[in-house]
Formats: structure tokens, sequence, C-alpha cells
């Protein structure tokens, strides 16, 4: 009876003994795809760190210094080092607030004109570029040559394009007056385009003239998901062509014109390159435009704190601006969805 108790003891044991190997086993092969995993979801983000790191360097860093600029008394008399520097405080926002001293005036006027400026090019592109998109979207013969030609303007650059109508609108041997005045006999003098009130004009000719393209480009790609069905179906039922834009072209490009908007009010609001390369160092008082007003009261002035005092409210106003449109559309959207 004691070798008969033994057997089965012996039995358990060795069965206790290759449980523990088995169940061992199955938790030491987990890990390994696991580890893959996290592998797969690290990997978006180590591709995206070189661009991170120079998004920081190029625009992160430089605008941290302007924020803390600032705040202090940065004139010519400390160019040579910056952290010797009184600091002010917010004695530069309050000059640049002060709308009743003239730097604070000035600045005002600023504003205004670039927030008149914007509306109108922003306006004058969209309704450019709709247009083109809209006429252009039938097939006939040449509409490749259009959409080349009218592309041309966004594909040139900047500084080219605005030089060569810096030279049409010069007064006495620019294009511009010879084809108004001369040709047609409109005015009875050439025209000053690049002085006087006449430059906010010159200056929003040009802005129309590159901007609207990209317009035209943006509302091109958006008719492409618009169903010919609709309009040959809208067709049918007695619609016209208004009827058709305003009912079924509109509708379907809202998303587009959503972003197509915010992106030509940032770009026109932020432009420094037209007004700098078509009226130089110092433009006219009816085309100062906030950007090339900065420039100058930084560094033609050399009070660097002020500067960056009116780009930091230049930025926080941009900010404001898009969160408030970015909520207005996206509250309008839902509801209309709904």
């Amino acid at each position: 009876m004691t070798n008969t108790a033994a057997a089965p003891a012996s039995k358990n044991t060795g069965v206790s003994k290759s449980a523990p190997a088995v169940r061992s086993a199955a938790p030491g092969e987990a890990p390994a795809p696991r580890r893959s995993g996290r592998r797969r979801l690290a990997l978006p983000y180590l591709l995206l760190l070189p661009a991170l790191l120079l998004e920081l360097l190029v625009h992160l860093v430089p605008m941290l210094m302007g924020i803390g600029m600032s705040f202090k008394e940065l004139t010519q008399f400390f160019i040579g080092n910056w952290s010797e520097a009184p600091w002010t405080g917010l004695g530069n926002y309050s000059v640049t607030v002060d709308f009743d001293a003239p730097v604070g005036e000035a600045l005002l006027k600023s504003f205004l004109t670039t927030c008149l400026f914007t509306v109108a090019s922003v306006g004058l592109c969209w309704l450019l570029g709709t247009a083109a998109a809209v006429l252009l979207q039938e097939n006939f013969r040449g509409r490749g040559l259009l959409r080349t030609l009218f592309l041309v303007p966004y594909a040139l650059p900047v500084y080219a394009a605005v030089i060569t109508w810096a030279f049409m609108f010069q007064h006495d041997n620019g294009v511009i007056n010879h084809v108004l005045h001369d040709q047609l006999g409109i005015g009875d003098s050439p025209a000053f385009w690049l002085i006087g009130d006449n430059s906010f004009w010159a200056l929003l000719t040009v802005s129309v003239w590159k901007g609207w393209p990209f317009a035209f480009l943006t509302v091109t790609a958006g008719l492409q998901t618009v169903p010919r069905e609709m309009y040959e179906a809208a067709a049918l039922d007695g619609a016209g062509i208004w009827q058709q834009i305003r009912h079924i072209t509109l509708p379907f490009l809202r998303p587009v014109n959503q972003v197509l908007v915010l992106v030509l009010f940032l770009w026109t609001f932020n432009d420094f390159n037209t007004p700098f390369v078509l009226f130089g160092r110092a433009a006219p008082e009816a085309a100062d435009l906030i950007s090339l007003h900065i420039y100058q009261s930084s560094f033609q002035t050399w009070n660097f704190g002020t500067g960056s005092a009116m780009s930091v409210l230049l930025l926080l106003f941009l900010l404001v601006v898009t969160g408030v449109y970015l909520l207005l559309t996206t509250r309008g959207r839902k509801t209309s969805d709904v």
C-alpha cells in the first residue's frame, strides 16, 4: 500500500514540476507584440521630431525672444548688449495703446487702414477666384490654357511681380498712366500712384492680382466634389445659373470657403513684402499697413521694445480673430447639418 500510494504522488509531483514551465513560457512570449505595438505608435512622433525641432528654432524661439523684448526699453543704446536694457514691464504696451499720443495714434490709423485693406483684398480675391472657377467648370476648348494663365501670378516670385508693378505705376513712363491718360484720356494729368491717396488703390490692385489665383485654385479643387447630377436635376427643374450657384455650389463650397477666407485674411493682414517692395521703407500714410508700420517703428526709430510690443498685440489680435472665426463657422456648420 505504501508503494501504491507513492506512485500517484510521484505523478502529481511530475505534473506540478512541468506546469510552471508551461505557465512561465506564456508570460515570456506576450511582451514581444506589445513592444512592436509601442514602436509602431512611436514611429510617427519620431518622424515628426525633426520638423518640430525646426519649427521650434525658426518660429517659437524668435517669438519668445520678441515677447521678452517687449518688456524692455530696448533702444539703439543697448543694441550691443540686450541683457543690459532696463526692464519696463508694461511700459511699452501703455505707450502703444495710448491713442492720444503720437505713437498710439499712428498705430491706430495703421491698424484701421490694414483692416480696410484686408477686407477689400480678401473680398475681391474670393469673388474673382470663385467667379473664374465657376466659369471654367464647363469643358470647352482652351480651358486648360486659361487655367494656366490664371495661375501665373501665383507662381511668380513676389519680389519680381511687385517690382514689375512698381515700374508700371511710375508717374512719367509707367504703362498704367500711358493707358489711362494718354490712350483713354482719363484724368487731366497722369496720376501719382505710389504717393498720396492713390497709393492705397495701387497696393490693393497688386494684392488682389497676386492673391486671387490662390482662391481660384482652392475653389476649383472644391468644385470637383460637387456631383454633376445635382446640376442636371436642377436644370430639369427649371433652376437658372444663379439659383444653381446659390443652392448647390455655395453650400458645397462652404467648408472650402471657411478655410480659404481664413488663410487669405492671415496672409493679407500680415503682408509685409508687397508694401515694402512697392513703396520702400516708408510707405505713404494711405497705404501704411501695420506690418510695415511695425518695421518702421523698430528699425527706423531703433525702438525695438515698442516695436516688439506692437508685434505681440498684433499676434494677440490675430489669435482672437482666428478663434472667434473658427468658433462661429464651426457652430454655423453644426447648425446647418442639424
